[in-house]
């Protein structure tokens, strides 16, 4: 059983530049580029590290917490 973090990712696919910095520092395998346009972040697989954010040129993802 994986244990999930309170936070996960979220991009704001307005103004992603699909670079794909982040799906290659994600540990969990959770992002992709969907069509060449933004990432998007697969909610289920997320554990909230934050090296995405971290990562991230454009500074398009931050973390939520869950509900």
């Amino acid at each position: 059983m994986t244990v999930r973090s309170k936070r996960y990712a979220v991009v704001r696919r307005e103004t992603c530049v699909a670079c794909g910095s982040c799906a290659d520092v994600c540990p969990r395998g959770a992002i992709a580029i969907w069509h060449g346009c933004f990432a998007q972040v697969d909610a289920e697989r997320c554990v909230g590290c934050g090296r995405c954010a971290s990562e991230c040129p454009s500074c398009t993802i931050h973390l939520e917490v869950r509900p």
